[in-house]
């Protein structure tokens, strides 16, 4: 289920929300599309669900253009929630995998599976509007996989969640992708894309400013980050050579580096000075590339 998107674009009247994105989306991959509000991301994804048409560009899944006929392979979780309150879960769910093309009681089968992974089996009667918000985005996100779709779209899907909840849904998320799934998903955490992610676009103003694997990403970053707590004062070294920025810290100093050879000199000018409790050189962490890249921070 390879997506590609060539030259889309997107203009409403004068104003341009997506500017010519070319993505290539893995097959059987997990990607993450971040950007703050009003950088494109749900533009992009209705548009790749035939909601929208490009203004210009084309949006290819498998080679072929999306239409109706694809809806049984695809999955959408959106931004914003759209259950019928009156109406019972499994009557929500089996009425929505029917429009997928599945049969009533394969649904309720599939869906008997999915609460009972999200720990509210007892919840299969109950009337949507019963249910904390919480659980309702459980709900939703069922309807959004009950199908077993081949290609999964999720908007923010962890957005109002307790810390419990999204661990489950994350989990829930991986077995997918590990099941053949390709999924596609925005985030305002920067953390989650991170961890799940190998792949991601980082949207600004309709255009990537970062595209490709999150390796690679990190890699031709060159810059590293070195967290030092230590017993002695250690705000000396925000001026020491290959420090490109510096923030003290209660425990001590956090410092954007150049590389391994500036993470050398540190060591051996501290070493001797006092009690070191930590010394630890780490990967540039995604906000720190969008910081440097879209000359702003995410949040």
């Amino acid at each position: 289920m390879a997506l590609i998107l060539k030259e889309v674009t997107k203009r409403f009247g004068n104003y341009t929300a997506v500017d010519g994105l070319n993505l290539s989306i893995p097959d059987r991959e997990m990607f993450g599309f971040l950007g703050a509000n009003g950088a494109g991301k749900t533009t992009t994804f209705r548009m790749i669900l035939g909601l929208l048409d490009p203004t210009a560009g084309k949006i290819t899944l498998d080679g072929k253009a999306i239409d109706y006929s694809q809806s049984s392979m695809i999955g959408y979780l959106p931004e914003e929630r759209g259950l019928y309150p009156k109406l019972k879960v499994v009557d929500q769910i089996v009425y929505l995998a029917r429009l997928r093309g599945m049969k009533k009681q394969a649904a309720i089968k599939e869906l008997g599976y999915w609460l009972e992974r999200f720990r509210i089996p007892e919840y299969f009667d109950n009337k949507i509007e019963e249910l904390s918000k919480g659980n309702q985005q459980k709900i939703q996100f069922i309807a959004a996989v009950i199908h077993r779709p081949k290609l999964l779209i999720l908007d923010e899907p962890f957005s109002g969640l307790d810390p419990v909840n999204v661990e489950l849904l994350k989990d829930a998320v991986i077995e997918l992708k590990n099941s053949g799934t390709t999924i596609v998903f925005s985030s305002h955490r920067m953390e989650h894309v991170e961890e799940m992610c190998e792949y991601l676009c980082i949207m600004q103003k309709g255009k990537p400013v970062v595209h490709g694997s999150l390796k690679e990403i990190k890699r031709s970053f060159g810059k590293k980050n070195l967290v030092i707590h230590a017993d002695f004062d250690v705000s000396y070294l925000q001026s020491f050579p290959g420090v490109v920025k510096a923030k003290q810290t209660p425990e001590g100093i956090y410092l954007q580096i150049t590389g391994e050879e500036a993470a050398h000199g540190i060591f051996r000018d501290i070493a001797g000075k006092g009690f070191v409790r930590k010394f630890v050189l780490e990967e540039p962490s995604l906000n720190d590339i969008f910081i440097e890249k879209a000359g702003a921070s995410y949040e």
